[in-house]
């Protein structure tokens, strides 16, 4: 009888000591947010959708995995400090939106059910992102004075008044995940090719054409007129070329999507426009600010673990 039982008890063990693996993760993680997780599956979900037809391989994918993972640890990161700090949101102000919402799509020939399908998202998660911008523009309100947002109006003119800049670019591909010695030979190249552009040795579209590692190389660097905010630049990119003269060659501007040089070649002048008339948009532009500058001291404070395979 024992030595039947002590055989059962070998054979159950057998497997473990054979090297067998243990099951897969049904539902594995992406990262862990000061001890909020995030679904590789939601990750993945969000991938699929921005670039729903586009093959990647192992190394493609787990780099746009960790550039999505990037935005979504920074939505929690705001969120978690809203739940904190932020103003409290009826619910039935939401319902509410979400009712005017429908209405207005449906006069669009178009449905709430439409809207979450093509922007990849749940009725829940719209709600979630609606009442952390609620909550958001409610402590920045109760936080700034209207001199701060006079001073920020002045300081963002060019934005407010909606004047653009023809902007080309040279773009070496580097990260966050970039091992240091890489970044700072990239950094050294491209400071070779900017230099040998100042001193006449080297046209900035020859150049933008021969070694920038962006889609707009074939245009030779051509990114198109900009707005100082919101517009598809990235906020480093526009805020570098509006502090440009025309012709002028930028330092290197480093983003989530490299190292850049840029060069201003046409300016558009705007409507000119007055802090009075425009103090919703200067408290939007103002908070989405704020909200940068936030999640970037939250990185610092917080307790991240990525898991991305």
């Amino acid at each position: 009888m024992l030595r039947s039982f002590a055989l059962s008890l070998a054979a159950l063990t057998v497997p473990l000591f054979a090297g067998a693996q243990p099951p897969a993760n049904p539902n594995p993680l992406a990262a862990t947010v000061n001890g909020e997780t995030i679904a590789l599956a939601d990750v993945d979900a969000l991938l699929k959708h921005t670039l729903p037809d586009t093959p990647l391989n192992a190394t493609q994918q787990r780099r746009m995995r960790l550039e999505v993972l990037s935005d979504m640890i920074d939505d929690v990161l705001v969120r978690q400090f809203l739940r904190k700090n932020g103003p409290k949101v009826d619910p039935a102000e939401i319902d509410a939106q979400l009712k005017a919402f429908g209405e207005k799509l449906k006069m669009e020939g178009k449905t709430l059910a439409d809207f979450y399908k093509k922007t990849g998202q749940t009725e829940a998660q719209v709600r979630e992102a609606w009442i952390t911008e609620m909550q958001l523009t409610g402590y920045v309100k109760s936080i700034v004075t209207k001199e701060q947002l006079r001073a920020y109006f002045n300081a963002n003119k060019d934005y407010f008044d909606q004047v653009q800049v023809k902007v080309r670019q040279i773009v070496l591909r580097v990260n966050k995940n970039t091992p240091p010695a890489e970044r700072t030979a990239a950094k050294e190249r491209l400071e070779t090719i900017r230099a040998a552009i100042a001193a006449g040795q080297l046209d900035f579209a020859t150049a933008a054409k021969k070694y920038s590692q962006c889609p707009t190389a074939s245009t030779g660097g051509e990114l198109g007129y900009i707005f100082r905010k919101g517009g598809l630049a990235d906020e480093s990119v526009a805020k570098a070329a509006f502090a440009l003269k025309m012709g002028e060659l930028s330092g290197i501007v480093e983003t989530e999507f490299g190292i850049h040089i840029l060069q201003v070649t046409d300016r558009k002048a705007g409507t000119p426009s007055k802090f009075e008339d425009c103090v919703t948009e200067v408290l939007d532009a103002y908070s989405d600010d704020f909200r940068t500058e936030l999640t970037a001291k939250l990185r610092k404070q917080a307790q991240i673990q990525i898991t991305v395979p």
